[in-house]
């Protein structure tokens, strides 16, 4: 299910201008054309906002983190494929 930009802020709990950073940082990157926003965009902003606001980490930190987060995810799906080929 995909969301408006007012629904996700509704949803997400985000200032519209820390939405605008965000977006430009490439913390967060919604589907494609007006497609909008998912689940998965709202779940990455709570872990954004705790990131920033329960753990004081700095955007730096918050980059670094989300790259480490995208890598496990990436490497999570590679081998869910590769168990699915091995059966």
């Amino acid at each position: 299910m995909t969301m408006s930009r007012e629904q996700f802020l509704a949803t997400s709990g985000v200032e519209v201008h820390k939405l605008e950073f965000w977006l430009a940082q490439e913390w967060l990157i919604p589907e494609p054309s007006d497609a909008g926003f998912t689940e998965r965009e709202v779940a990455r902003a709570r872990l954004i906002r705790d990131l920033e606001d329960d753990f004081g980490v700095n955007d730096e930190g918050i980059d670094i983190i989300l790259h480490l987060v995208d890598q496990l995810h990436g490497m999570r799906r590679a081998f869910t494929q590769l168990r699915r080929d091995m059966e």
